[in-house]
């Protein structure tokens, strides 16, 4: 092992902790993530199987549903830092899974929280956030100040994750912070995610495997950012002196639909668009139907419009996000693309988003 730091990560598996697991080896860190058990012969390690040969990289047994397990992992590695950043993530899972949601994304901090407590209290915690606390929004934009209106399960377990981190830093003296991070999107994102879902049935069209794609509400608006850029700034709030939260976004808002025509632009399409709500359409240049809105996608209670005030961040971080909206779909399209192309050159069939 080297002679940095150590680091517990969550969600090892996932977006946010392969990149931040990248990021913490290239600083000399020695990263241990934490699995479950049950997940370990199985898929979902294809994010960080390039990270297996690091001799610096090691992966734990954890389970965020489950104190002993996590105790034993703070026992056995002391860590210096740890980050938290597992959950059941998926917004319309929390609907349908709404005990295990709030489990595992808002308990799953307080067991993360009480194992430091105990075991290794001079450990740095960083709580992954999420604009979701927002909801129906009070202000716009959003600030570290501004009242949380969740609107969604998973909304809700992260301002329990979020309330129950500051109330350790303020009861029992931790460095504990959470970082309020809007929408950031990578071709690591899940096919289950609109953003992703977009690119890769954009691929599937521009190769001719698909018709159309089959989409929620279009007017839904977001601040959307790189992730590779975003997880910096999570390894930047436990270097400061004093433990505070921060909202991390672009300051920039765009439309669901904005994206999905910035995608079929990167494959040579244009859309017109017509109708509203749930008979939104959208036509190709040669007026074939490319988009059509199914109402099993429209959530119970929709979140209209987030956007992020990042000045606290960019006043004592040095945040600039550094990947434009545009430049951000370009390469998720353009890696979807060469996905579907390779995986059809190698006679497999690419991958398909869930229905």
């Amino acid at each position: 092992m080297a002679e940095g730091k150590t680091a517990i990560i969550t969600g090892i598996t996932g977006q946010d902790g392969s990149y931040l697991a990248e990021l913490l080896l290239a600083k000399g860190y020695n990263v241990f993530g934490l699995v479950r058990r049950t997940s370990q012969p199985t898929q979902g390690r294809n994010l960080i199987n390039h990270l297996m040969e690091n001799e610096c990289f090691h992966l734990v047994n954890g389970d965020l549903t489950d104190q002993s397990s996590i105790d034993n992992a703070v026992k056995e590695i002391q860590p210096d830092e740890f980050y938290n950043l597992g959950a059941q993530s998926f917004v319309p899972e929390s609907w349908r899974s709404p005990t295990m949601t709030a489990d595992v994304t808002g308990l799953g901090a307080l067991r993360c929280l009480e194992a430091i407590k105990l075991v290794k209290p001079d450990c740095k915690f960083y709580q992954a956030g999420s604009s979701e606390q927002f909801g129906d929004v009070r202000e716009i934009p959003q600030t570290e100040l501004t009242p949380f209106y969740p609107r969604s399960p998973y909304g809700c377990a992260k301002v329990f994750a979020y309330d129950i981190t500051r109330n350790y830093r303020e009861s029992y003296g931790l460095f504990a912070c959470t970082g309020i991070l809007f929408n950031h999107e990578s071709p690591r994102r899940g096919l289950e995610f609109v953003t992703r879902k977009v690119t890769m049935t954009v691929a599937r069209i521009a190769e001719g495997l698909d018709e159309f794609l089959s989409i929620g509400n279009v007017k839904a608006k977001r601040d959307w950012g790189f992730a590779g850029d975003y997880v910096e700034m999570q390894w930047r709030m436990l270097q400061q002196d004093e433990p505070e939260d921060f909202v991390i976004a672009t300051g920039e808002t765009n439309s669901v639909q904005d994206m999905i025509g910035l995608a079929f632009k990167r494959v040579g399409m244009t859309l017109t668009w017509t109708g509203e709500g749930v008979d939104t359409i959208a036509s190709d240049q040669d007026g074939i139907t490319r988009v059509k809105t199914n109402p099993k996608f429209f959530r119970p209670a929709e979140v209209d419009l987030l956007i992020g005030d990042c000045s606290l961040a960019a006043e004592k971080l040095g945040w600039t996000p550094t990947t434009s909206f545009e430049q951000l779909v370009n390469i998720m399209v353009d890696s979807d693309v060469k996905v579907v192309k390779e995986a059809l050159s190698n006679g497999q069939l690419p991958p398909v988003p869930p229905a």
